[in-house]
């Protein structure tokens, strides 16, 4: 089969070990900047150009699509949509990924829990923002933000304070959420694919830092997941309509609780913690997801409505 991989960086390890994959597998996989594609789009016969060319007679794409560049970025996976092209990730899913607010709402309509979470928009809403998160300590999170950036720890209710205050003046939504301090510094990245965890690691912050994330210097290790934690990744992925997915839990007094469900989740940290070859899943899941179109072209394949 032909797999267009959707990157903007053909040198980023997720990207080399997905044509990797594929290759072993006797598959083609082109590696294209979706910034660079440029679309006609039209009802008979739409089409996307890349460096002067029409790409055609793909059969999937794979997005890797950065949080900076979804807009745009989704833009190209819908065209390929509009083109009958498979996509792993449909577009609409990743823009649900994406929303850090909708996501957590179309989690919470379906019943999978959270941690305690506030949105407000009015400077006068403060203290009732403070309070809904349950009071200091709280974290303070940007919509926008990814990889850790754009999260802050408030100790105190002062502290809080100035910091929405800050988030305020600068013009940009963000969210209050309760702070798991049982979960000491670690959270659960489960690694979704189609209706399964295929692997799991646990992320533990250094020393002095409450967020795990990897880039910011957290480790990672094997971790064995319990089955209701099995249970919410899978239910949080298919929610949010992502067939490929990385669903970040922690483990709180009242049982585990969802912080993140991501569309374009790294493979470096997940493969080297557990051994596990995550890119040859994905693409063993792809050339089925494709086996079964084939077999059923008329199968609506959309799923997580909201």
């Amino acid at each position: 089969m032909k797999l267009v991989i959707l990157s903007r960086n053909r040198n980023l390890y997720s990207t080399r070990r997905l044509v990797e994959a594929a290759e072993q597998l006797g598959h083609q996989a082109q590696v294209i900047d979706h910034l660079r594609c440029y679309m006609n789009i039209a009802a008979h016969n739409p089409q996307i150009h890349y460096k002067g060319q029409a790409i055609e007679q793909v059969d999937a794409v794979i997005p890797r699509i950065g949080a900076s560049v979804t807009f745009y970025g989704t833009a190209v996976v819908r065209q390929f949509e509009m083109m009958g092209v498979l996509t792993v990730n449909e577009s609409v899913a990743i823009s649900r990924a994406r929303d850090k607010l909708r996501s957590l709402q179309l989690l919470a309509r379906k019943g999978i829990g959270l941690p305690v979470t506030g949105f407000a928009h009015s400077p006068d809403d403060t203290d009732d923002l403070i309070n809904l998160a349950g009071g200091a300590p709280l974290v303070l999170k940007l919509l926008e933000g990814t990889q850790g950036r754009g999260v802050v720890l408030a100790e105190t209710r002062q502290a809080a304070e100035s910091v929405i205050d800050a988030f305020r003046g600068l013009k940009v939504h963000f969210l209050a959420q309760e702070f798991i301090k049982e979960a000491r510094g670690a959270d659960i990245r489960c690694f979704v694919i189609g209706d399964k965890v295929v692997a799991s690691m646990l992320r533990q912050a250094k020393p002095g830092e409450f967020r795990s994330n990897l880039h910011r210097g957290g480790r990672a290790e094997l971790v064995k997941i319990t089955p209701e934690e099995r249970s919410i990744a899978t239910r949080a992925a298919n929610i949010i309509g992502l067939d490929v997915a990385g669903v970040d839990i922690l483990r709180a007094n009242h049982g585990p609780v969802v912080m993140e469900v991501n569309s374009s989740p790294g493979l470096e940290g997940i493969e080297r913690a557990t051994g596990k070859d995550i890119a040859r899943m994905i693409i063993e899941f792809t050339q089925r997801k494709i086996e079964e179109t084939r077999d059923s072209p008329a199968r609506n394949r959309t799923r997580g409505k909201g």
